[in-house]
């Protein structure tokens, strides 16, 4: 992804989900504008360093003004999703792979979970949400067929990353490991660790800010 003949770092581009998570939430609170302050004291991330990453992208905001939140998030929208439709595989139907099928959670209506995938033949073949499980050999080939790039990994820690290899391997772009093991794959895969210590420091500063 470029901006006039910028490359953006790999470390802004990183933290774009962070960002549009918490300027949704400020508008569900009925927020209208933020400033880097704000933002610094809900994720923890240095106020320079949101300012200098949202200057990657032109004049977002205006100094003594701060950042309206509806042209914010109409912005990380069209940064997070270049695609009209992200098709997304889940690999690992537990306690945690059926809870994010069956609430199939989404940045927007365009990005869904559509292929979940299992080991377990008491689960393969069974349908949560408007997902039906396949086994987990089948995924090279609904890859292909389906244009898959995204795959969310909730299997045990112990396989997350033979997991990956495998799904690296089949073609996909893009890895959530949800798991804690710390997974390593190709430069050509993206792997994104998620991270509840900064979804901790957010529920905090809301807990502190507009818990009342």
């Amino acid at each position: 992804m470029e901006h006039d003949s910028v490359k953006i770092p790999r470390a802004t581009l990183k933290r774009l989900p962070l960002y549009y998570r918490f300027v949704n939430t400020l508008k569900s609170k009925g927020v209208e504008r933020v400033n880097s302050k704000i933002i610094s004291e809900g994720l923890n991330i240095d106020s320079a360093t949101i300012r200098r990453d949202f200057s990657y992208f032109g004049e977002l905001g205006k100094k003594g003004y701060g950042y309206n939140i509806d042209s914010l998030l109409e912005f990380f929208k069209s940064e997070l999703s270049e695609s009209d439709e992200i098709k997304i595989g889940l690999i690992g139907v537990g306690n945690l792979g059926r809870a994010l099928l069956t609430y199939n959670f989404s940045i927007h209506d365009e990005m869904t979970i559509t292929e979940a995938f299992d080991i377990d033949e008491a689960v393969v073949g069974s349908d949560i949400g408007n997902v039906n499980v396949k086994h987990l050999d089948d995924l090279p080939k609904v890859i292909k067929e389906e244009g898959i790039e995204v795959v969310i990994i909730t299997t045990p820690e112990k396989a997350a990353q033979e997991v990956a290899d495998y799904a690296s391997k089949a073609g996909v772009r893009g890895i959530l490991n949800f798991t804690p093991r710390r997974i390593t794959t190709s430069t050509k895969v993206q792997v994104h660790q998620i991270d509840l210590g900064i979804e901790l420091q957010s529920l905090l500063f809301f807990m502190k800010n507009y818990g009342k």
